[in-house]
């Protein structure tokens, strides 16, 4: 217990999946946790569920593409907890209006995954590093996490959207990686990358076809999942979690500019 104690956290997209599962992590572990989401009511359970157990949290809502309320939630974390350590950008979605080729697909549908998922995130870099700096001046460490995926390192038919985003997403991480170093802001910058991990999110992509293009049912396409994925089954939020928790924790001093795995061996093939 303790591994981020007294630090304060943002978490996008922390209603459910992934972002719920790490700000509970985070906040077992002693953090101070801002859960910012669009989804007010499954963000304020998840504050909730997080209260009941013994720790401290609060919703804010939150467009991520909004640059205003990117400012907003910094004030929040300042005005509330007195400073920020940690930001998880985790917000995110599958291509809009269920994937298609390149030569298909619109340039609206292109321009709403690109800007939830990769400028969304370069928002939250920027605030992030122009708050957190303020922190580490005074001798904390600070982390920024960005949840990437393993689609952001390799390809898959029909998400060209998506894979732009979550790749754009890895390489803006080692760019502010390398800028916070250069700055001398003790501010780490890392981004995940999740094999399919067994979320609403993904249960979504599976009943809509996202996931498998053709004429496959929605258990075939989950088995189809299951397949690529060299240990027998899909991830689950917690495992993600627990690689936020390591790279928010200074346990992981080390470690900026990575790109951090967690796919089951997806990638390995």
């Amino acid at each position: 217990m303790g591994r981020v104690q007294g630090k304060v956290a943002i978490v996008t997209g922390a209603a459910k999946g992934i972002g719920a599962a790490s700000a509970k992590a985070l906040a077992r572990e002693g953090a101070k946790v801002i859960c910012s989401d669009f989804d007010e009511t499954a963000g304020e359970a998840t504050v909730a569920e997080i209260q009941r157990t013994g720790g401290d949290a609060i919703f804010v809502a939150h467009d991520v593409t909004d640059e205003a309320q990117w400012e907003n939630v910094m004030k929040v974390a300042e005005a509330k907890f007195g400073g920020l350590h940690i930001v998880v950008n985790n917000a995110g979605i599958v291509p809009a209006g269920g994937g298609g080729s390149i030569e298909d697909k619109t340039l609206e549908n292109w321009r709403r995954t690109v800007e939830v998922d990769l400028d969304s995130v370069f928002l939250g870099c920027k605030h992030a590093i122009r708050t957190i700096k303020k922190t580490t001046a005074k001798g904390a460490k600070g982390s920024i996490i960005n949840i990437s995926s393993i689609m952001g390192l390799v390809g898959w038919l029909g998400a060209s959207d998506y894979n732009a985003s979550k790749g754009g997403v890895r390489l803006l991480s080692k760019c502010a990686a390398l800028e916070c170093a250069d700055a001398g802001y003790d501010i780490r910058v890392n981004s995940v990358h999740p094999g399919y991990i067994d979320t609403p999110l993904v249960r979504n992509m599976i009943a809509d076809g996202v996931s498998a293009p053709g004429e496959l049912g929605p258990n075939e396409r989950m088995e189809l999942l299951i397949s690529l994925h060299p240990v027998g089954r899909l991830g689950v939020a917690d495992e993600i979690a627990n690689m936020v928790l390591f790279l928010a924790s200074d346990e992981s001093s080390f470690v900026t500019g990575a790109e951090m795995v967690v796919d089951g061996g997806y990638t390995a093939r």
